[in-house]
């Protein structure tokens, strides 16, 4: 564990350290890029277990039943892993709507 989760006072301070990734996920014959981002808090936020939040910086599946891919885990990996999963699983329909 990093020395920074000690700079925490209180745990409602949510202290939070961000981990960027990036991927290009080849779809047909274009390149969709994702950007990932992994939170990393001092202590699990209320209501969770684990200290670690990934979510892509757009949805897939717009078409049918739209959502931004996420995880969560104890672990960077376990995070990223569940995210990555479900960009690949799922179709990125168009920028229509994509928040990109």
């Amino acid at each position: 564990m990093s020395e920074w989760v000690y700079l925490q006072g209180d745990p409602s301070e949510l202290l939070t350290q961000y981990h960027h990734f990036s991927m290009v996920k080849r779809q047909g014959s274009a390149d969709v890029r994702f950007a990932i981002t992994v939170r990393e808090f001092a202590v699990p936020p209320p209501g969770q277990r684990v200290r670690f939040y990934a979510e892509a910086d757009k949805p897939v599946n717009q078409k049918t039943a739209s959502f931004v891919p996420c995880g969560w885990g104890s672990s960077i990996f376990a995070a990223l892993g569940d995210c990555v999963r479900l960009i690949r699983q799922f179709p990125f329909e168009g920028e229509e709507g994509a928040g990109s």
